[in-house]
């Protein structure tokens, strides 16, 4: 999405029109290329495309996917309205809106469907203001740019604890092969007196509890819900 964004100001910068920048983001990402990008292939532009060599992150996204089957839908939905000559941003906010009685999208979905909805108060501002839309995209897309690095940022400050979680969760079991290993045969303290059963059971209530706890700070630390 931040491709996208960027791709758009770029576009407009260019002196593209409202239908021809809808339409050369519609051949990109739904129409021409798809099978292209579906297979891992990145297309190759004729000279002096708009999308010719502005960068790696725009490669990367070829690589990965692109858009998802939502965002296609909320792509193709601006494309129409910017064809017909109807309002971009309402288009994009209907097709961004859940359908009535299903679930509401989480992770990436959601994530997607809320920039599609803030790109869509993007065109607003521009028209209410007078701001060239183009400078309020670019603006908009150094924002997203920033909390893409962010989060990575953070994935990478969380590696060494979800790594210690994980080692904390198999040690107390490692424990008990070594117990085997050297000897002690610790099933049968554990399993054949009362001490042992309760030390058993509360062990596994406790790591269990700590498996839980840990990753719920891990989570929230992610910045994802509890």
């Amino acid at each position: 999405m931040t491709v996208l964004v960027q791709q758009l100001a770029a576009l407009l910068k260019g002196g593209r029109s409202p239908a021809r920048l809808w339409e050369e983001l519609w051949l990109l990402y739904v129409n021409q290329h798809g099978s292209d990008y579906t297979a891992g292939r990145v297309p190759e532009h004729p000279p002096n495309h708009p999308f010719e060599g502005t960068g790696r992150r725009n490669r990367a996204a070829a690589r990965t996917g692109l858009l998802s089957a939502t965002s296609q839908g909320i792509l193709s939905a601006a494309r129409t309205a910017a064809l017909r000559g109807t309002p971009v941003a309402a288009a994009i906010r209907q097709g961004a809106s859940p359908d009535p009685g299903t679930a509401s999208p989480r992770g990436r979905e959601h994530k997607e469907r809320a920039v599609w909805v803030e790109l869509a108060a993007c065109f607003d501002v521009a028209e209410a203001s007078g701001c060239p839309l183009a400078d309020v995209l670019t603006r908009y897309a150094a924002h997203l740019e920033a909390e893409d690095d962010a989060a990575a940022a953070r994935q990478t400050a969380l590696a060494g604890p979800r790594a210690t979680v994980r080692i904390l969760t198999w040690l107390p079991f490692l424990g008990l092969g070594l117990g085997v290993l050297l000897g002690v045969n610790p099933s049968t303290v554990l399993l054949g007196t009362p001490v042992g059963l309760a030390a058993l059971g509360a062990g596994i209530a406790l790591t269990a509890a700590g498996r839980i706890w840990s990753a719920r700070l891990v989570g929230a630390a992610a910045g994802r819900q509890p």
